[in-house]
């Protein structure tokens, strides 16, 4: 055997073994970033708390089957309050908080819209929520909604833009529609057309569901991410 040429061989095979290794370990973790048990409150409205439905019924608990399905260790709290807005949500943060989520989607602003609510003072509801939840170490979603459009084009593009705005403020995921693929579709909504029917529901899952398997990877791969070490000053 020519030595340089078995032993080229046998260099390029172990330089390469923990580049295979590092490739296997990455695979592994972007097919089972998130293992441990995750609690994920949604605090929302009557869009979240299931109006019109069974309690099975209800996106979170949709949700919550869903995920176990695709097998992730998710439990999905369920806040919402039928009629809920902006200011009353921000009221019941703290109470909340007692079930220690770990991330938050913050699902509200359908009933400010439909009371046409000044959007600053929406806006500013919002951040509140999105600051406080933050300051308790939580992580935060966003999910949008969309104003009436009989309000006239001026209301609905200051409405519009709140959640876009804040997403960029705070640097959280956001979620463009809540109810998108659902909003004025009759075979998918109660007869009051606003509230989703259990087909609506399972739409809104369908929709949401891969935006919300990647943000609990990207939630997973940061609880493991070692910390940042800052150099010290001189």
């Amino acid at each position: 055997m020519n030595f340089r040429t078995g032993y080229g061989r046998f260099a390029a095979a172990v330089n390469s073994l923990p580049i295979a290794i590092l490739w296997l370990c990455c695979l592994t973790l972007g097919a089972h970033a998130q293992t441990a048990p995750i609690k994920l409150a949604i605090l929302g409205d009557s869009l979240a708390a299931g109006y019109g439905v069974s309690p099975a019924q209800a996106m979170p608990a949709r949700l919550e089957a869903a995920l176990k399905k695709a097998g992730r260790n998710v439990t999905v709290i369920n806040h919402g309050v039928s009629g809920d807005t902006t200011a009353g949500g921000l009221q019941r943060v703290d109470w909340m908080l007692a079930d220690k989520p770990d991330i938050v989607m913050v699902e509200l602003g359908a009933n400010d819209a439909l009371r046409a609510t000044d959007p600053a003072v929406t806006e500013k509801n919002l951040d509140a929520i999105v600051t406080k939840l933050k300051e308790a170490g939580v992580t935060v979603w966003l999910a949008g909604m969309l104003a009436p459009r009989n309000y006239g084009p001026e209301y609905a593009k200051q409405f519009d833009g709140i959640y876009q705005r804040l997403a960029d403020k705070h640097g959280v995921p956001l979620y463009a529609f809540f109810l998108d693929g659902v909003a004025q579709d009759s075979a998918l909504n109660q007869g009051d057309g606003i509230h989703p029917n259990p087909k609506g529901v399972d739409v809104i899952v369908e929709r949401i569901l891969p935006f919300v398997t990647k943000n609990l990877d990207d939630f997973a791969a940061s609880a493991h991410a070692p910390p940042v070490r800052r150099p010290a000053r001189p």
